[in-house]
């Protein structure tokens, strides 16, 4: 038994020697892991001859990745739009003193000088993809007038042309399309019906030309009206930065879905000052699906007017016998409601059994209705209540004098064909007259035509010689003719050319662009 004893007292000195040694092993581990990491950051903070320590770069820390997430979604199909308006300018102005010893002065002046020529006039805004295909939605008001209309990719540098498939002034809605050859990311349109004042939303577009840029914030306030001069307007209030050049692009929700397209702000100056406007994206989906279906959007009306504000005068309600309602004005003859027995003095209240308590419970319904479908209108007349079925026609019939007044302003004149560049054959001796050299071949650019590629992206220049398009050697206006002929839309093209610096030196320019289309 003595021995037993003896045994396990052993076995049990041996164990706490055993767990003594393992925890100096691993303090000392940690002692030698901790000087070598200890060395390594003294060693980036060793003192510099100034004395002080050096910086180290941390690992990137990620914080609320939400915006970043719908940032980098949306983004792609955010565009960059450029226009292009071709303006009449005062004879005055287009006569500026020539300067000393300019070789092509006495020539141009006596054989091209045009004091009417135009000039180009240039804005921003921005756009966003729907469709793979091309189709971008935009603001009217952004290609408005516009002979050219240019379209910049996020993260690119190309401009392509597009063409406007169609516009509608009364929501400022517009809808363009451009050509790449490829398919293009899209922004998914959500339902802006359901968003609630407080929601973050997120603005996208161009400020100022700024592109690629996101700005945060909230819902302010839903169903704003009155802000421009168009009845269909009612907007989405949002403080999220909207500045010019914002026009047209998307506000999106944090399910990274479009629920509104950025059109206007309030201020006192040019500048956002924390009230923005956004067209709701129902509004928007309505508009587009008609625009490139048919080109134009079609509205409902019965055929009837009245004043909001004069409709909600307590006392004119109460002396025509209705709690509510929208009072008649004007009824148009032979229109729909003429046809139906309804009367200047007519109080609205109900509309397919709906109560309209105001203007938008009134006219709404009716612009969404099918032209040809009936609506049951709810009237007092004299106290008494009735409705009637009024079949609705297309207000622009009805209206033909509001259509016409509410129409866009059009473009100032066609938009430049071909490069856009009036040349003349460099023969010897009109080369010697403007300053070149008479073996100099190729041919003189007489103008430039505004808003053509030759103005931009190219920059050619009265005076310049072009000697070859495309490589090919141009010697002849036969020549520069063969060579624009091989080439269709969508190619590029790239003309050598020759640019006068001084009496003395000459520069070799190499200019491109890109054919547009309809060359």
């Amino acid at each position: 038994m003595g021995v037993m004893l003896r045994a396990v007292g052993d076995w049990a000195r041996r164990r706490k020697l055993f767990a003594a040694l393992v925890l100096f092993l691993t303090l000392g581990l940690g002692i030698l892991i901790g000087s070598v990491i200890s060395g390594r950051v003294g060693a980036n903070r060793a003192p510099t001859p100034s004395g002080a320590g050096l910086l180290s770069v941390p690992n990137p820390v990620r914080l609320s990745s939400a915006f970043a997430t719908i940032a980098a979604q949306v983004e792609p199909a955010v565009v960059n739009i450029s226009t292009t308006q071709v303006l009449e300018r005062p004879q005055a102005r287009n006569r500026s003193p020539r300067r000393p010893n300019d070789p092509f002065g006495d020539f141009f002046n006596h054989l091209w000088e045009n004091p009417d020529q135009p000039e180009a006039e240039k804005s921003l805004g921005s756009g966003v993809i729907v469709d793979p295909k091309g189709f971008i939605l935009t603001n009217q008001h952004v290609i408005d007038g516009a002979t050219k209309i240019q379209v910049t990719l996020n993260g690119g540098n190309t401009k392509y042309d597009a063409r406007l498939v169609g516009r509608d002034d009364e929501t400022d809605l517009a809808v363009i399309k451009i050509q790449t050859g490829r398919a293009l990311p899209t922004a998914h349109l959500g339902n802006s019906d359901g968003v609630q004042v407080g929601d973050w939303v997120l603005a996208f577009g161009s400020p100022f030309g700024l592109q690629s840029s996101v700005t945060a914030g909230i819902i302010s306030a839903k169903q704003r009206s009155n802000i421009g001069q168009k009845q269909l307007q009612h907007f989405i209030q949002t403080d999220a930065a909207i500045n010019p050049g914002n026009s047209g692009g998307p506000l999106v929700n944090m399910a990274g879905e479009v629920i509104g397209i950025n059109t206007a702000i309030y201020t006192g100056g040019r500048s956002f000052e924390g009230v923005g406007f956004a067209l709701p994206s129902t509004t928007a989906i309505s508009v587009y699906n008609q625009l490139v279906s048919q080109g134009h959007v079609t509205r409902g009306s019965i055929g009837v007017t009245f004043q909001e504000e004069r409709s909600e005068n307590p006392v004119a309600l109460r002396d025509l016998g209705a709690p509510y309602g929208m009072i008649i004005e004007t009824v148009s003859p032979n229109s729909p409601a003429a046809r139906a027995g309804l009367q200047p003095g007519d109080v609205v209240v109900s509309l397919n059994g709906a109560p309209v308590h105001t203007g938008d419970d009134l006219v709404n319904p009716i612009l969404q209705t099918p032209i040809g479908q009936a609506v049951r209108i709810g009237i007092i007349r004299g106290g008494r209540r009735m409705e009637v079925p009024v079949p609705v026609a297309d207000r622009d019939k009805l209206f033909p004098q509001q259509a016409d007044a509410d129409q866009p302003s059009a473009s100032p004149g066609p938009a430049p064909t071909g490069v856009g560049a009036q040349v003349e054959e460099l023969t010897p001796e009109l080369a010697g007259r403007v300053g070149y050299s008479s073996q100099q071949r190729g041919v003189i650019v007489r103008e430039v035509e505004p808003a053509s590629i030759a103005d931009d992206p190219m920059g050619l220049q009265r005076g310049d010689v072009i000697v070859e398009v495309n490589h090919v050697p141009v010697y002849t206006l036969r020549d520069y003719q063969r060579e624009l002929g091989k080439l269709h839309a969508g190619q590029d093209v790239l003309f050598k050319v020759v640019r006068r610096f001084d009496q003395n030196q000459a520069l070799t320019l190499f200019l491109a662009g890109v054919m547009p289309e309809g060359k």
